[in-house]
């Protein structure tokens, strides 16, 4: 005679209801939630974001494996074997490409190696503080200084906040959008094989080719955005050695055209220093007002004959990007 107490099984031993719904749903939403990153791994693998729509979700690769990791152990639990096999995999995959960034190389610089401080910095349309700017080549002790985004109109500014005091040397392209500045006198004419603005120094008797980076950005002409970085790999080869490339390059380590660049030759300072995955953008971006700084765009590349000291990211004024400061030592 039933007296309202709910029983503990059903006929044959079988589970309640409730548990009996949660080993059926559970893994069905796990399914659901791994089917992204599942998604974002094979498109890595086969390089199918290269100049398509793939481009934008392939920025968040970092945080679908974060999630796998969260989910590895919940589809054990639910001892849902398919799921946790291929959990296990694509935790094994993304860790193999991600764990590097967090592991600097620990390549020696020699003492006496003559240093090269740089820094990039998006400008937002014209719109950072040009004294925020100033403050931060004179406070980090900046050599060369990339801008993009850069306007006529804070050009200007830039000049009247006092950047030819600090930098009296510049190569700005007409109609182009960026510009180099640097104290080090420039030793010879724009290479006109880089797609961008570029310049060469002195530093301690060496030459190093500075290339100032804007591509386009994938949200806006994703195909415009492949090309801008596959310019860039078809410019690279025999000129890499004695170059440093830093700018906002609208992509992350995982996009198959970043990738394909640094395979000519060149190293991102954050990735060997063990700062892969310090984002910069978006800072302050008036369009996700609240929202932290959650993807890596902003890079300084740089080849064998350069070795990565130190880097660092700094917020400015009416900037959506965080500046990058990078030191560099000449190690031919």
């Amino acid at each position: 005679m039933a007296d309202g107490t709910p029983e503990e099984t059903v006929e044959g031993g079988a589970a309640p209801d409730g548990r009996r719904w949660w080993r059926t749903a559970g893994p069905v939403g796990c399914g659901v939630l791994l089917a992204g990153p599942a998604v974002l791994t094979a498109v890595r693998l086969f390089g199918w974001d290269d100049g398509t729509l793939w481009a934008l979700p392939m920025s968040f690769l970092p945080y679908a494996a974060l999630l796998t990791v969260l989910l590895l152990p919940v589809v054990a639990l639910l001892r849902a074997k398919w799921l946790t096999g291929v959990a296990a995999a694509l935790v094994l995959l993304q860790l193999w490409w991600l764990v590097p960034r967090f592991l600097p190389d620990g390549a020696d610089v020699p003492a006496g190696a003559p240093r090269l401080r740089v820094a990039t910095s998006n400008n937002f349309m014209g719109q950072v503080s040009p004294r925020a700017l100033v403050d931060l080549v004179r406070e980090q002790r900046i050599d060369v200084l990339a801008v993009e985004e850069q306007s006529d109109s804070a050009a200007a500014a830039l000049d009247a906040a006092g950047i030819r005091a600090l930098l009296p040397h510049r190569e700005r392209p007409a109609g182009s959008d960026s510009a180099l500045y640097t104290r080090l006198p420039v030793s010879s004419a724009a290479d006109p094989a880089w797609p961008y603005a570029n310049l060469t120094v002195e530093l301690g008797g060496h030459p190093v080719h500075l290339v100032a980076v804007h591509t386009y950005y994938p949200l806006g002409d994703v195909r415009r955005w492949a090309e801008g970085l596959h310019a860039l790999t078809a410019a690279a080869p025999g000129r890499t050695r004695d170059a440093v490339l830093l700018g906002d390059f609208n992509a992350t380590l995982d996009h198959k055209p970043m990738r394909d660049l640094l395979g000519t030759g060149l190293t991102d300072t954050h990735e060997e220093l063990g700062a892969g995955l310090f984002p910069t953008w978006p800072e302050n971006h008036p369009d996700y007002h609240g929202v932290p700084p959650l993807i890596q765009i902003d890079h300084v590349l740089h080849g064998s004959a350069l070795t990565a000291v130190d880097v660092s990211e700094h917020a400015l004024a009416r900037s959506d990007h965080r500046a990058v400061v990078a030191e560099l030592a000449v190690t031919p």
